[in-house]
């Protein structure tokens, strides 16, 4: 099982850099080219600059966009802009609103001890090798983890010698929260994220020690961290490459929230088949009205087609049992290769898909529950790739993990 551990981080000096809202930035899978330049013009610090960089013209080995993020966490460091702090563990709150109601979630940022996929870590999706390169060679360019990686614990993960750490490090949440934060940023979701730096926080690492981890989201960044580990073993033995920094999330008490990726049916890889799935279930007025009829348990998915000309909106009801992507899969997407969908979060964004002839079909998935992804692992399955949107996400750029502190 992991150990974890406090750590000495990085965070923005908002005298220096400016207001915090301007500095982070979401995951980098998350960031296109249109989002990438909103946050170049955010500010000359924003975190985008490191974790998704502009290529170059004449970018080669030794000088791109790695070493470019490299070269600039180092200035930023330099001058001021990003500064240390203690040997500490970090609380992180979210604050938003999801259907209609107001929620929170909290989690503790700390360092997690490498350990092998299976081995007290446990993956729920697939890496693809392009990503895990791009991520590898950034981690060994700016020897940092600049965006955490997202861990929940509890509920089927839970080890029954740690069944309280979950309450322990609630109670110092509490305690700590009770004074202002550190860092205080709000995303254009509407998301306000919070961080506490608490220095005297060994304890609170020492009851997440050993609590078997599920990965949520960052599973590149997990599998880049093991890579650059095994490499920088065989050169200079163990170090600080040994650990990453996690997000550590109680999904028994905190409940995070688990939103569909909803496929889209690429129209040059559409085939006979695939079309017929497009065509099965029942219909149905509007996109409202699929929205509305999605079910989890039992799993119900949604599709948009092009049927005579316009668009077509039906309900399928899937065989086999929660959640509702692994049904998808294993029914009307059976045998489709990976490359003949898109992946999109937005049903609106994909249903348009479908209008401008962009798209041969959209499928929509309902959200499922944490407790429905450890069923499938429990059960020694595994999930689609992109099966899962938690959400809300850590923004990078809060705190920073430096292997040099």
């Amino acid at each position: 099982m992991p150990r974890i551990r406090p750590f000495a981080g990085l965070l923005y000096d908002q005298r220096r850099a400016g207001p915090l809202d301007r500095l982070t930035a979401p995951p980098y899978d998350l960031i296109d080219e249109r989002e990438r330049e909103r946050l170049y013009r955010s500010s000359p610090y924003n975190a985008v600059r490191l974790i998704r960089g502009r290529n170059r013209a004449g970018d080669r080995a030794g000088s791109n966009r790695q070493t470019r993020a490299a070269y600039m966490l180092s200035a930023w460091r330099r001058d001021g802009i990003l500064v240390p702090t203690e040997p500490s563990v970090y609380l992180y709150e979210f604050e938003f609103h999801l259907g209609g109601a107001h929620r929170r979630v909290r989690g503790v940022v700390a360092e997690v001890e490498l350990v092998p996929l299976g081995a007290g870590v446990i993956p729920h999706e697939r890496t693809m090798q392009g990503p895990l390169r791009d991520r590898t060679a950034l981690l060994g360019a700016v020897r940092a983890n600049l965006s955490c990686v997202h861990f929940v614990y509890g509920a089927q993960t839970g080890a029954p010698e740690r069944e309280g750490a979950g309450a322990a490090v609630r109670a110092d949440f509490d305690e700590v929260a009770a004074l202002p934060p550190t860092a205080d940023a709000i995303d254009d979701d509407g998301t306000r994220h919070r961080l506490w730096v608490r220095a005297d926080g060994g304890r609170v690492a020492e009851r997440l020690s050993g609590v078997p981890l599920m990965i949520a989201d960052g599973h590149h960044r997990y599998a880049a961290a093991l890579a650059h580990r095994e490499e920088m073993r065989r050169v200079a033995g163990s170090g600080p490459w040994d650990a990453v920094m996690g997000l550590l999330v109680d999904a028994s008490a905190e409940d995070p929230p688990v939103l569909p990726i909803h496929r889209v049916l690429k129209p040059h890889t559409a085939r006979d088949a695939d079309e017929a799935a497009a065509r099965s279930g029942e219909r149905v007025r509007d996109l409202e009205e699929v929205l509305r009829s999605l079910t989890d348990d039992p799993p119900v998915a949604g599709v948009a087609s092009i049927e005579a000309g316009e668009v077509v909106h039906r309900i399928v009801a899937l065989d086999g049992g929660r959640p509702a992507v692994r049904a998808l899969h294993d029914g009307p997407l059976r045998g489709l290769r990976a490359d003949a969908l898109r992946y999109v979060s937005d049903a609106a964004s994909a249903e348009q898909m479908v209008r401008s002839g962009r798209a041969a079909a959209a499928f929509f998935l309902p959200p499922t529950r944490i407790d429905a992804v450890l069923d499938v692992l429990d059960a020694g399955g595994t999930l689609p790739q992109k099966s899962t949107y938690f959400w809300p996400k850590p923004r990078t750029g809060m705190v920073i993990r430096p292997f040099d502190p």
